[in-house]
């Protein structure tokens, strides 16, 4: 009968412990749940383009939860999950000379054109909403919505920026330090 009462007693206490962790979401778990790998070029660039790096960290997990070498069946790559077509536009309107697709694959240089990417966006549409829409439904979308004067129309994209905004949220909180916050 003790051991019953023992054993009973533990399995309250960890379901107790399992709620509080979920209720709560501590930064401690937010960490094991969302990691966060490049913060020294996520910094810098975030710098570089004034973009909030938290806001850079949840692009790239939303995009590739971290994986480098990431690829999408739209045959986008990378971190950033970039296009080629889009990246060599890019590499042209910031000085290179000599883009390669698989320059997407190297985390400097795939979250670099993914910042002025967004950058670029910001000066355009000026909304972090509209911003993570047109990256992901595309500016022509993004555009045409605006001048029709009605909300994101995919599902896809509604979800898509709800979800980076919540991420920007989780990693501000859990990873001030790292991101330099």
């Amino acid at each position: 009968m003790r051991r019953v009462f023992v054993l009973s007693a533990l399995l309250a206490s960890l379901a107790l412990g399992a709620l509080y962790v979920l209720q709560t979401t501590p930064p401690w778990y937010e960490r094991i749940r969302y990691p966060l790998r490049y913060e020294s070029i996520i910094r810098g660039h975030a710098r570089n383009y004034d973009l909030d790096p938290a806001l850079l960290a949840a692009v790239i997990y939303q995009e590739a939860k971290f994986k480098a070498d990431a690829r999408a069946s739209s045959g986008a790559i990378g971190l950033m999950q970039l296009r080629p077509e889009t990246a060599k536009g890019i590499a042209v309107r910031t000085g290179g000379s000599a883009f390669r697709i698989d320059d997407l694959l190297d985390p400097e240089l795939n979250v670099r054109y993914g910042s002025w990417y967004l950058r670029h966006l910001f000066q355009k549409y000026g909304e972090e909403r509209l911003v993570l829409a047109a990256y992901n439904a595309g500016q022509g979308n993004v555009d045409r919505w605006r001048r029709s004067g009605t909300e994101i129309q995919f599902a896809e994209t509604r979800a898509y920026v709800d979800r980076v905004e919540e991420l920007k949220d989780v990693y501000r909180d859990a990873y001030a330090a790292e991101l330099g916050l």
